[in-house]
């Protein structure tokens, strides 16, 4: 680990220890090229001239690294159709955690090598099913199956660390619970890791092509937490995962205090489940204003609406996290 690593790293720990916002999801575009059953952000796509530019990015980042350290998650849409991706991850990588989202399809040996290169910390390719009928009848063009694979190879082969840089994300549904164990198997097989985030289906921009899994899935999830190191998910999010689903009593949120989302055009909200409830925009209103709104925002301390692993993040980490979580962050999830 490099000297710069590793301040970056203690200024995180320290933020989140300060109880500062340290997570952020920066959705870089809504477009996509897959149509995938559980989300309709592609329906709410922009032309390219109305996305926050570079320009806009390289402000937003001077901005954060005001307030401290973040984990930045990269998402879409499907970033890889922004040109200028390659130089979004730079623009944010130099001070921060940076973490890439993306369907795999367009994913090249050079372009993997580039994201690299630009500092990426961590990428996470989707997943969802075993075997290519599903996946690809699921998440729309024949094909995405295996050119996510040779995604993921492509990304290991690339990455500087390897397979630790990468991981296989895999939306949790009754669906493909039966099949987390034959996922596992084929991201071990590359040498990768792997990860669950549980369905989204109450908030905007979500649609219900899929169901939540019914109860029982913790234990399940679990037994194979421990017999597959590569499983990069902290425990306590798995644990919580059956109290969630049977609607019993859960932690209050804490998006918009240590946590939020900034939409493709620019908005900010609490969260990626309530983007049609922004309380400002980046390009009109200074981030650390924009963030003070966030903590007065209504409905969030009583919000159980998604179990997403953003939420799970934010909810074990903040407030100065639990240890257990402290133990699977600096381990099982590290990058290096």
């Amino acid at each position: 680990m490099s000297l710069q690593e590793l301040q970056r790293d203690l200024a995180l720990a320290v933020g989140i220890l300060q109880r500062r916002p340290f997570n952020a999801l920066l959705q870089l575009t809504n477009r996509c090229n897959m149509r995938c059953p559980f989300c309709t952000f592609w329906s709410n796509g922009a032309p390219p001239a109305q996305e926050l530019h570079l320009a806009d990015y390289t402000r937003l980042e001077r901005e954060l690294s005001e307030v401290g350290r973040f984990v930045l998650s990269l998402e879409g849409g499907e970033p890889f159709v922004r040109p200028d991706l390659l130089d979004i991850v730079e623009v944010f990588s130099r001070r921060h955690v940076t973490v890439l989202y993306t369907n795999g399809w367009y994913v090249t040996p050079e372009s993997a090598r580039g994201l690299f290169a630009r500092g990426l910390t961590q990428v996470g390719v989707s997943i969802d099913f075993p075997d290519a009928a599903r996946h690809d009848r699921t998440r729309g063009p024949e094909g995405t199956f295996a050119r996510a694979w040779a995604a993921v190879e492509a990304l290991r082969d690339a990455a500087p660390h390897g397979g630790r840089q990468v991981h296989v994300m895999t939306v949790l549904m009754e669906e493909n619970r039966r099949d987390l164990e034959r996922l596992l198997q084929q991201s071990a097989a590359r040498g990768v890791g792997h990860n669950i985030t549980l369905l989204a289906t109450q908030g905007t921009r979500r649609a219900r092509g899929g169901s939540w899994p019914t109860e029982g899935v913790s234990s399940e999830l679990q037994r194979l937490w421990e017999r597959y190191p590569h499983f990069r998910s902290f425990r306590d999010y798995l644990a919580a995962l059956d109290p969630f689903l049977a609607g019993g009593p859960m932690p209050t949120c804490r998006a918009g205090l240590q946590s939020f989302n900034i939409d493709h055009l620019g908005n900010v909200s609490p969260c990626i489940e309530k983007i049609d409830e922004p309380v400002g925009n980046v390009r009109e209103v200074p981030l650390k204003v924009l963030l003070e709104r966030l903590r007065s925002a209504p409905g969030v301390d009583t919000c159980q609406e998604c179990f997403t692993l953003c939420r799970g993040m934010g909810q074990l980490l903040g407030d100065r996290g639990t240890p257990r979580a402290w133990v699977d962050f600096s381990t099982r999830l590290r990058s290096r």
